[in-house]
């Protein structure tokens, strides 16, 4: 692992390089994080076009020695509840032994071609928690082609609590290779602390 100062202020020149809102953003992952060091860090900022709005939302993964924080901020256009516009920042710790998966779904152009070393495409890094759940269901069946009986059901449960995608494209080969060194990081220290 690096040096955690180092680390903790890689992820400060993150925040502020996103541009979005970075002192809010800090003060948020700041309080989350607490005087634990800073393991390793990815920073996320994703903009979006709803309607006629352009809406932009950031997300920060941290790593400490005992806890994963996820820290999200969206912005919000005046409303009826507010006359000016307006960000939420949230902030959810995790306890390390919580963790039961770090997917990491990396997409590469040539295959035949690959080098290994090389940076992938894009990374869908998929880490679950057990908040939240999606259930892929479907009409369960039999082998016998004229069978009219109803099965019931047959299905799986995936653990989807946080699901990010990272371009080369669309957000540089910088945040491609953090997202890969965020996800070994993580999943070597859910290993450590076990279940």
């Amino acid at each position: 692992m690096s040096d955690t100062s180092t680390t903790a202020q890689g992820l400060r020149a993150a925040i502020e390089r996103s541009g979005y809102y970075p002192s809010l953003v800090a003060e948020a992952i700041d309080s989350a994080v607490g005087s634990e060091p800073v393991l390793s860090y990815l920073v996320h900022q994703e903009t979006t076009f709803d309607q006629n709005e352009v809406r932009r939302h950031v997300t920060v993964l941290v790593l400490t020695p005992t806890r994963f924080v996820v820290g999200h901020t969206d912005e919000h256009p005046s409303d009826a509840t507010s006359p000016t516009p307006y960000a939420t920042t949230s902030t959810e710790t995790v306890r390390l032994d919580r963790i039961n998966s770090v997917v990491v779904s990396r997409m590469v152009a040539n295959p035949a071609e690959y080098v290994p070393g090389e940076l992938p495409r894009e990374v869908v890094l998929t880490i679950g928690w057990g908040a939240v759940s999606r259930i892929d269901l479907e009409p369960a069946g039999c082998s016998d082609p004229n069978c009219e009986a109803d099965h019931g059901y047959t299905g799986s449960t995936t653990a989807d609590d946080l699901s990010l995608r990272v371009s080369v494209a669309g957000d540089g080969p910088d945040v491609v290779a953090q997202a890969l060194a965020f996800a070994s990081a993580l999943s070597e220290a859910i290993v450590r602390y076990g279940r």
